[in-house]
């Protein structure tokens, strides 16, 4: 069973279905309204007390509903009902400043006092351009998600998967920069995962696939109890302790090694690179996809493809109140992907909270 949240979350769940009372009205809904508080319900469990009633989540039951109902014609067996989630700005905040990878890499070459002295001149310039971005609004290079994939690989070469998890997990236990009681690696949408259980308790299986370095996601997603073999992220060659620069297939590791990682970068997961990780790593075409940028057009057009019913969502960062958004681009990108054929969650109109109780926005310290 997978767990949501830390123990705090869990409880504010727990009481969050004992005080469920409302019953959906059978209208569809075809637009979302703060001012509309009916919430919507499930018929036996109220799964979505932290939704208003949206034309996204309405989509979303409909296409639970028949596809899993026996007698619909486009019922799907449990095997194959697959389901893909990105992680940066679907579920996991990237507004506080930017991705937690880059602000973590920031940290890392620019502040880390066991690293910065050492870092090599590329690595700083790649964290120096991160600075300029998140504090002055200075424009990223083209390309730019490639070139801190590979200053990464460089200032984490060297750790072993342990050390890497720990220094992920510190990292992540620092106040969230932007946010009132809420730490980097607390900025889950309480909303999306609702969709999690939900999905689940109707006999879905999903994957985070996400640009992100797969380690750091697993060690992001690891309190909500999703699996290491459910993450796909971003990849970095690894070798053995004493492996030395002997290849793995000519070299048998002792019991007494541990797994380091080196400064290889083997993909950088975006765009149709999602596609060709689902296929190799899931070995089926997912039904339902959930994303929130162009990085994952590919993987929704691949899950929309599929000769089942499909249906894919895109969530928009529209809500300058409680998250450091640009509205105007938000609502520019909620058309290109309605136009796309793509369901459109926003986060203003269709979340009751965004991190939860008692997170609040506040300016940016640096």
């Amino acid at each position: 069973m997978i767990k949501y949240t830390n123990i705090t979350i869990m409880k504010k769940i727990l009481t969050w279905v004992l005080a469920a009372t409302l019953i959906c009205s059978t209208a569809v809904f075809t637009s979302c309204s703060k001012d509309d508080d009916t919430v919507m319900n499930s018929d036996k469990k109220d799964y979505f007390t932290q939704w208003y009633s949206c034309e996204a989540l309405t989509a979303l039951k409909e296409y639970v509903e028949d596809v899993t109902n026996p007698n619909s014609p486009n019922f799907i067996k449990e095997e194959d009902r697959i389901v893909t989630f990105d992680m940066d700005g679907t579920f996991v905040a990237e507004l506080y400043p930017t991705y937690f990878e880059y602000n973590m890499l920031e940290y890392r070459v620019l502040e880390d006092p066991a690293y910065k002295d050492i870092a090599p001149e590329d690595v700083k310039e790649t964290a120096q351009e991160i600075r300029d971005f998140v504090r002055e609004g200075k424009k990223l290079p083209d390309h730019f998600d490639m070139k801190h994939a590979y200053a990464a690989a460089k200032a984490y070469a060297g750790m072993t998967l342990a050390e890497f998890d720990a220094y992920v997990k510190a990292y992540a236990a620092k106040p969230a920069n932007g946010f009132q009681s809420m730490t980097n690696g607390q900025g889950f949408y309480q909303p999306m995962l609702q969709v999690f259980e939900y999905l689940e308790a109707n006999g879905f299986t999903f994957y985070v696939v996400s640009g992100s370095d797969r380690f750091i996601c697993r060690a992001l997603v690891e309190p909500l109890g999703i699996k290491p073999n459910r993450v796909i992220g971003m990849d970095v060659k690894l070798r053995s302790t004493s492996q030395g620069t002997e290849a793995g297939v000519n070299y048998t590791m002792g019991k007494e090694e541990d797994l380091v990682r080196t400064d290889e970068l083997i993909i950088k997961n975006l765009k149709t690179n999602k596609v060709f990780q689902i296929s190799q790593e899931i070995g089926k075409i997912p039904v339902l996809s959930f994303g929130n940028s162009g990085g994952d057009c590919a993987m929704h057009n691949y899950c929309l493809s599929n000769p089942l019913k499909s249906a894919a969502f895109m969530l928009i960062a529209d809500d300058d109140a409680r998250d450091h958004a640009n509205r105007e681009k938000a609502l520019s990108l909620g058309t290109q992907w309605r136009e796309a054929g793509y369901h459109v969650i926003s986060m203003r109109d269709d979340f009751r909270t965004i991190y939860g109780e008692g997170v609040e926005k506040t300016d940016f310290t640096f």
